[in-house]
């Protein structure tokens, strides 16, 4: 049984004469013809039925077809539906808004039959290359984003690491990118790293990364001297301008020492078991950019309970409300302390809830109050691409 569906054309005209030509002429070619016979009506249908193709009126009383297209592309719903205006208009400004407005083309009135079963076709044909494109790239992003989210380590797989994580990227291709090394039984450590840019390139260094990490982080070396021929080796094999920012971490959980490498990147939060918070502070350089590259080194002993925190800059940075990571971290350390009793792997989440609800108060007493309360301001919602990393000694 052939189950292939008609084309669907919505025809908008206050002139029911021309409605009645045009579904005349489009029925007999085999599409589905809807009609309305003013701009909320025609509005009502777009976004109800989704046609493929659009023929509006420009002079309609009351809704013109000006405000009607300017409704469609300002709704995700209909945006990217074709739309030909048929007008009786012939000056050029007219016409000149309406492609200004995303109309695809025009068809002057009075019209011919054949005229408007060619531009129809040509136009459904243009939607159908441009939307087969469009899946075509998303599906190999999609691909892409996916290969790049598997070689990212979980903490079911990797129970000895013990750690809660978070992981979004904003665009198909994300810029973050986090891993955890045994080093031995008893040392691990903990890898959170923000690429520059966000492009296709970006993926697949992931995976140089990965790689160089696992050759480079050994009990042969020390964390800083890992870093450096991490840092040798991109330098060398990066583009131009391309570097990234990380943070790692080196937990010995025999000697309870802890020792994290700063190259560029916003601050550890280290949480006592029975203590504030506060931040491991090292300036370093980041990766891949310098060959004589100096990285911040920040030694602390921890005890059993102890957490630390590894993130990227989305997680406390926002352009919108003029947050940068150098001081989001100290503004918003207040919540880091507060997850104590949730079980490490709920962490990650429940921070990210509480930050983004909370990113519009300043830091003093009386703010911090109304978070205890739960009087948070507006909302925001996340400007870059995030990793959180929680880990418990």
């Amino acid at each position: 049984m052939d189950t292939k569906q008609p084309f669907t054309i919505l025809a908008v005209d206050d002139h029911l004469v021309n409605l009645k030509l045009i579904e005349k002429t489009l029925s007999k070619e085999g599409y589905r013809v809807l009609t309305a016979s003013d701009g909320p009506n025609g509005r009502q249908l777009a976004v109800t039925e989704r046609p493929d193709l659009i023929l509006l009126d420009i002079q309609m009383p009351g809704e013109d077809g000006f405000k009607v297209i300017e409704f469609l592309k300002n709704n995700p719903i209909t945006a990217s539906i074709p739309v030909i205006f048929l007008t009786g208009v012939s000056e050029v400004h007219s016409k000149l808004k309406g492609f200004d407005l995303g109309a695809v083309d025009y068809i002057t009135k009075p019209f011919h039959n054949l005229e408007v079963i060619a531009r129809v076709g040509i136009h459904l044909k243009l939607s159908i290359a441009t939307n087969s494109l469009i899946s075509e790239q998303a599906h190999k992003l999609r691909q892409l984003s996916e290969a790049q989210e598997s070689m990212l380590p979980l903490p079911q797989d990797n129970p000895d690491a013990k750690f809660g994580v978070y992981y979004k990227a904003l665009h198909e291709a994300g810029g973050d990118f986090y891993d955890i090394l045994d080093i031995s039984d008893q040392i691990k450590g903990y890898f959170v790293a923000d690429f520059s840019g966000h492009d296709i390139k970006t993926s697949y260094m992931t995976a140089s990364v990965k790689a160089l990490l696992v050759q480079n982080c050994t009990p042969v070396y020390s964390p800083a001297e890992s870093m450096k021929m991490i840092n040798d080796v991109l330098v060398e094999i990066l583009p131009d301008g391309k570097y990234l920012t990380s943070g790692y971490a080196l937990l010995n959980r025999q000697t309870l020492k802890l020792t994290v490498i700063n190259a560029g990147h916003p601050p550890v939060v280290h949480v006592p078991v029975n203590g504030e918070p506060t931040l491991l502070l090292a300036d370093g350089d980041v990766l891949g950019m310098f060959k004589d590259a100096q990285f911040g080194i920040t030694r602390v002993d921890v005890s059993p309970g102890d957490r630390f925190f590894l993130y990227s800059d989305g997680l406390v940075e926002s352009s919108e409300n003029n947050i940068t990571w150098a001081n989001g971290a100290e503004r918003f350390i207040y919540h880091f302390g507060q997850l104590r009793e949730l079980p490490i792997e709920d962490v990650p989440l429940k921070l990210i809830a509480n930050i983004f609800e909370s990113k519009n108060l300043s830091s003093s007493a009386e703010e911090k109050d109304k978070q205890k309360d739960g009087q948070n301001g507006d909302k925001f919602e996340p400007e870059d691409d995030i990793v959180v990393l929680c880990v418990e000694v």
